[in-house]
Formats: structure tokens, sequence, C-alpha cells
């Protein structure tokens, strides 16, 4: 097994850093502390197929650096309860919810995503989970938990960036998931997961574009400040969180790896 680069760990003790902060910036245009291929564009677009409101409590499942989070607290009003299996991801969205003055609403907790959720049965009203799904190793097991978190009627959205859509090398499918464990599945497969899970698809969208454009962004930004990153990354870092953006740019502006967002929902009766 080649030998895995961290673009989470480092990330996150480091997010408030300058250079981070004007990466992230350049990268996403609007820069809620994302640390995805999510653009604010594109979460304006989706997140009112969960209908929120100032009542909803919402689960996001892998919540990073917690920046996605707060800003669902904030344009809705709602409750945000925030799962993410890293320690310093949990501690920085933490500190940022402190910052923002939303800690008591909305909250964040080290939890493993592909275990039992420790909630109990229709405890949330809807569900994010943006970019992560191809971390998870048993996804049929995972919606299940799902559904068991939702309330009836209750809605998911979530972001698959690795569907196969076309021919890939063995050497290719090694640089995209240099960063850790990762899971490709074939077009459809999501869709046929949802049905077994009972949960009823509402909505599909290619969002592929979105991927290369920001890969793209954050492979030019880090580049402009190689000699920064260097000091804090080292050499073989850098240059293998390098290849990784260029990888993502290339093989989604090829569209032989897409990027799916699936909004679902869980069935009243």
């Amino acid at each position: 097994m080649a030998e895995r680069i961290d673009l989470f760990d480092s990330t996150y003790q480091h997010f408030t850093e300058r250079t981070l902060d004007a990466i992230r910036k350049e990268t996403f245009g609007t820069d809620i502390g994302q640390n995805s291929w999510l653009t604010v564009d594109e979460y304006e677009r989706l997140l009112p197929e969960l209908g929120l409101d100032a009542r909803s409590h919402v689960l996001e499942v892998a919540s990073g650096s917690g920046g996605p989070a707060l800003y669902v607290a904030r344009t809705y009003g709602c409750r945000v309860t925030g799962i993410d299996a890293n320690v310093s991801g949990v501690a920085t969205a933490t500190r940022a919810a402190a910052a923002a003055g939303l800690d008591a609403q909305v909250r964040f907790r080290e939890a493993d995503a592909t275990a039992v959720l420790p909630f109990p049965d229709g405890a949330f009203d809807a569900l994010l989970c943006i970019d992560s799904m191809n971390h998870f190793p048993d996804r049929a097991a995972v919606l299940r938990e799902w559904r068991r978190v939702l309330r009836p009627g209750g809605r998911a959205l979530f972001t698959d960036p690795v569907v196969i859509t076309g021919p890939i090398t063995n050497d290719e499918l090694a640089r995209r998931s240099s960063i850790g464990l990762f899971v490709f599945v074939p077009a459809g497969l999501n869709e046929r997961l949802l049905a077994a899970a009972d949960l009823r698809l509402l909505r599909q969208d290619d969002v592929t574009a979105n991927a290369t454009l920001t890969a793209g962004r954050w492979l030019e930004a880090r580049a402009a400040r190689r000699d920064h990153l260097l000091r804090i990354e080292g050499e073989a870092r850098f240059a293998g969180l390098q290849t990784f953006f260029q990888t993502v740019r290339d093989l989604t502006a090829e569209h032989r790896l897409s990027r799916i967002a699936y909004v679902a929902e869980r069935p009243r009766c």
C-alpha cells in the first residue's frame, strides 16, 4: 500500500493560519471554513431541499472544521450537531462555534460515522454529508443508520465525489485516493443502496464541475505559496498534495470520475 498523504489533520491544526486562509478564499470564492469541493453557491442551491427552519435539528456527518455547519445555523437559525472522527477537526470546529457565538446552537463531537451513531431513533429533521460518503467502506450500513436517526419525512443531502463514469487506470485511482481510505463506486450504486435502506431518492444532480473548479483553484493557490507551505508541510507532503489536486482536476474535467449530489427522504410511513 502506498503511503498516505495527510490532507486533514495538519490542515485542521493550522486552519486559521494566514496562508491557509488566503488559499481558501482563492479556492472557494466565499470562505465559510470548508475543506471539500463545496462552494457557497452550490450550498445555497441544494440546502432548500432539506426544508429547514428555526425549529430544525440537523446532523452533519463528517463536519470537519465546522464552517459549513455554522453557515447552516446562521442561515436558517436551526440547531446543528456535527460529528467527525478527526480530533483536530472537532477541536477546530468547537473553537469556531465559540468564536461565532453559536456554541449553544451548534455542537461538535468525535464519533465514528461508520459505526452505530450515538443518537436515538428519529433524533434529526435533516442530515448533511458533503464529500465524505466515499470514505465509508460499508455505505449500506451507513445509510441504514441515517434512516434510523432521521424522523419520518426527514431528508438527507450528501455528495459522492468519486463515482466512476469512465476508464481510469490503477495509478490514477491511487493518486486520487492518496489522502486516505476511499471507496470508488459505479454509477447507479448509490441509488440502489438508498432504495435498499428505505430512503426515497428525491433529487440527483451532477455537481462534477464544482470539483474541477475548486481543485484547479486549490492547486494554483497552493503553488503560488509554495515556499510558505513547505515550512508547514515539508517537501513530500506538499508535492503529494499537489499531485492529488491535479489528479482531481484532470479526472473530473474529463468526467471519468464524477461528483454527484443526492437528496433522499425517510418515508413518513
